[in-house]
């Protein structure tokens, strides 16, 4: 059995900085048993081990609000969670068809490589990750007979319900978006998981998967929700609205150019993207970063090995003891230092942070977080290939071979059909003569 001590020590790595979380209960009592695992096939019991899980569907191009929930991976690797990675692509082909078929083998892959490229910049050890893709199990017999079984218990309304903040809405929806909630909430099932992590936009299928998996006869699970990162012009960061993000692999110039354009209003602290990106996702890495450098990383003594580039905290080198963040002026004044966001924020609201200090500050740092995985795509020849095979450049025209009985050669086949002329047409057969060699008429 493990200690109080241990016990509250790890469960309060495991949840800190998250929104919400779902079954706090079931965490404990994992933690708290101290016993050795029992793996037993796909249904294992799990008591000293914690098994959690993220999934991602590869549709779009991945953008730094991931960072959020990447980060939290360090958090559970420190306290001896074990941790999976869903590559979730028969997941992204059913939402709408954000991913076309012909596309998602190439975006899945792609995925995998800038989301290893991530753990690695951020000093996380991609060694102790396991990587799934969702179709390596979601195609077999039992986890669709499992689905089947769904299916004759959910309702319409439930399903729906369950997806609506998550997968596309249309005016008319396709049925492979009420099937995804109810594939999302087998993985956990099927991936031998105790408990599944995701961003707040989850929880409708969080709770989805907490009424129906008992009713097929398996155990609940916990669920843990991080924040969402609202985009850099207010509403979500979505892959969709490109001036709503900033992709992993934009250049200094575009990082620049997109948080020039950021809405930053003076003293407006509510409807501000940077300062939310910097209490999400700067000042979590930036206390991760003085926690390493204590040596205070818990059960993972491999994190920030695997590093190729300075993890330096957000602060600067003079900072007094305790800061956590550090705002530069680039017209002279001094910097600002800051032990907590809400220093940060109520500093920024009094009007003692000018927008254009913010944004500089905020540039820096994540042109700082993205050197690293620049430098990785641009050193791996077949990640480029893949990034070309995964996102097709839009304007450049591909030929689509008509489908049988269309295009424009089927108007000459039918008049070949029909005797007219063609544009390549038979010679004349010559005219038939009597046995004397006239021609006989026709």
């Amino acid at each position: 059995m493990a200690s109080e001590e241990e016990v509250a020590k790890k469960y309060h790595l495991i949840t800190r900085r998250l929104q919400e979380v779902l079954g706090g209960d079931l965490i404990k009592a994992i933690l708290a048993e101290g016993r050795s695992p029992k793996p037993t096939g796909i249904d294992r019991e799990i008591y000293s081990i914690l098994y959690g899980w993220l999934g991602t569907a590869t549709t779009g191009r991945p953008h730094i609000g991931y960072f959020v929930a990447l980060t939290k991976i360090a958090d559970f690797l420190r306290a001896g969670v074990e941790v999976k990675i869903l590559l979730a692509d028969v997941h992204a082909f059913l939402d709408n068809l954000k991913a076309p078929l012909a596309l998602v083998a190439h975006r899945t892959k792609y995925y995998e490589f800038v989301l290893r490229a991530i753990f690695t910049s951020l000093g996380i050890p991609t060694s102790k990750l396991i990587f799934v893709q969702g179709s390596d199990y979601q195609l077999s017999r039992e986890y669709n007979l499992d689905n089947y079984k769904l299916c004759t218990i959910v309702t319409e309304h439930d399903a729906k319900k369950a997806g609506s903040e998550v997968v596309k809405q249309v005016d008319s929806p396709l049925l492979s978006g009420l099937i995804y909630p109810g594939l999302q909430a087998l993985d956990e099932q099927y991936l031998g998981v105790d408990f599944q992590f995701g961003g707040a936009d989850q929880r409708k299928i969080f709770t989805y998967a907490e009424l129906y998996l008992p009713k097929l006869g398996y155990a609940k699970r916990a669920h843990l929700m991080n924040t969402m990162v609202p985009g850099l012009m207010g509403g979500k960061m979505s892959s969709s609205d490109p001036d709503s993000k900033i992709d992993f692999l934009d250049t200094p110039e575009a990082v620049k150019r997109k948080i020039k354009k950021a809405f930053c209003e003076e003293g407006n602290v509510t409807e501000n993207g940077l300062l939310a990106f910097a209490k999400a996702v700067l000042i979590p890495i930036s206390e991760l970063r003085l926690e390493r450098l204590r040596g205070d990383t818990g059960e993972d003594t491999e994190e920030g090995k695997e590093s190729t580039t300075p993890q330096k905290p957000f602060i600067a080198d003079d900072a007094p003891e305790g800061t956590v963040f550090t705002i530069t002026r680039e017209k002279g004044g001094g910097p600002s230092h800051y032990k907590t966001y809400q220093e940060l924020e109520d500093d920024f609201a009094a009007k003692n942070i000018h927008p254009g200090d913010l944004k500089a500050t905020i540039r820096d740092a994540i042109n700082s977080l993205l050197e690293p995985i620049r430098a990785a795509f641009l050193g791996n020849e077949e990640w480029q290939k893949i990034e070309q095979l995964a996102y097709p450049d839009p304007n450049e025209k591909v030929y689509h071979p008509p489908p049988p009985g269309k295009g424009k050669n089927v108007k000459t086949a039918a008049a070949q059909v029909d005797g007219d002329a063609t544009a390549n047409p038979r010679p004349a057969a010559p005219p038939a003569e009597e046995p004397d060699g006239t021609a006989v008429a026709t």
